[in-house]
């Protein structure tokens, strides 16, 4: 059976969930009244989440597909992608600002993982031979 490639709404869909999850989240945090170092910790945070979901996805993926992925590496593909939203919880629930800017960053950060693991999905999708 030959797989199909995913459809460019999707690919667009996707990369538009990850850049409005990544522009919202940075936007919020250069217009945020908060110190240089928090912001550099909520920044951190992003970029850490980022790498571990698509780290992540990708692990997951080559077990299905019966590549090789080290017990090791996968618990630690989990642990950063665990690790990243406890961090994120414990900064958000610890900062001072306002309850509704917490849940704006809190669903920005959730919806560029969702994108982030997306496009790395369409990604390897579309990498499909003719």
């Amino acid at each position: 059976m030959k797989k199909q490639k995913v459809s460019t709404a999707f690919v667009a869909a996707s990369w538009i969930a990850l850049g409005a999850g990544m522009i919202g989240f940075i936007t919020g945090l250069v217009r945020a009244e908060m110190e240089l170092n928090e912001k550099g910790y909520y920044f951190t945070i992003l970029l850490y989440g980022l790498f571990a979901v698509v780290s992540l996805q990708k692990a997951v993926r080559d077990r299905l597909e019966n590549i090789r992925v080290t017990d090791l590496y996968y618990g630690i593909c989990w642990f950063a992608t665990l690790s990243s939203l406890v961090l994120l919880a414990i900064g958000l629930w610890n900062a001072t600002i306002l309850p509704s800017e917490k849940g704006f960053y809190a669903f920005a950060f959730l919806l560029a993982l969702f994108g982030a693991i997306a496009v790395q999905k369409n990604t390897r999708d579309n990498m499909i031979e003719d």
